[in-house]
């Protein structure tokens, strides 16, 4: 098996088995009924452009990438913020799985008929915005062109490679403080293309999005040691 069939068995297995211990620790949801989500965590070779470092994990190759956007400035729900192609499930959508691939063609343009669902992931509270979101695992089995679809939904799309979010140099903490309290999630720094911060690292992947990249990592044991103690500003969020 080679080095991307390695990748792809790891995912699936993880699609099969669930979080396990690696769980993302989001806080519970709201009183009120929760509105159900689905994001389409997607993975594969998705360009020709390998990263420039070596995982330590054997199962990742140079070449593996995952797909993510960045939210429009002007949205009033996370402006700014790297995410997974994804949003509500609508009653028109059989099930959580048709419901990403719908968001993800919608805000991505990729071609759903390419993409291999390899499972779905127990669903995550998003206590913020009172939803409950199903993460879909998926390999991208045969890569379609991407594009920002609509600017007033997202503005840019873009492949990061994994070898590059595994780096220790790329990983930190955020911290948000109110009211007294203090609340740390994992963070990623993202050179990408179509970066609007391209002096200064590119993208910063925190929040909700970071949490489940976290937790897959440390989920199918590719995390590698980094320094839990370093901050990443969040004055640097899209």
């Amino acid at each position: 098996m080679g080095d991307d069939g390695r990748a792809r068995a790891a995912l699936a297995r993880v699609a099969a088995t669930g979080w396990g211990d690696a769980e993302p620790p989001v806080e519970p949801g709201g009183t009120t009924t929760p509105r159900h989500a689905a994001v389409l965590m997607l993975f594969g070779a998705l360009d020709r452009t390998p990263s420039d470092r070596p995982a330590v994990a054997a199962d990742v190759p140079r070449d593996l990438d995952v797909l993510l956007l960045a939210r429009a400035t002007t949205l009033r729900a996370h402006p700014g913020e790297v995410a997974f192609p994804g949003g509500r499930i609508d009653p028109g959508d059989a099930d959580a799985v048709a419901a990403a691939l719908r968001e993800a063609r919608e805000e991505t343009g990729l071609d759903p008929t390419g993409v291999e669902v390899l499972g779905t992931l127990p669903a995550v509270p998003l206590a913020f915005s009172n939803h409950l979101v199903r993460p879909v695992l998926g390999w991208w089995r045969e890569p379609s062109p991407i594009r920002v679809v609509d600017e007033r939904e997202s503005a840019a799309v873009f492949r990061v490679p994994v070898a590059d979010l595994l780096d220790p140099a790329n990983r930190g903490v955020t911290v948000i403080r109110r009211g007294g309290q203090e609340w740390r999630g994992p963070g990623f720094t993202v050179d990408a293309e179509g970066s609007e911060h391209p002096a200064d690292g590119g993208h910063l992947v925190w929040g909700f999005t970071a949490m489940l990249l976290d937790a897959l990592f440390d989920r199918l044991g590719w995390t590698e040691d980094w320094d839990r103690t370093r901050e990443l500003p969040l004055d640097r969020r899209h």
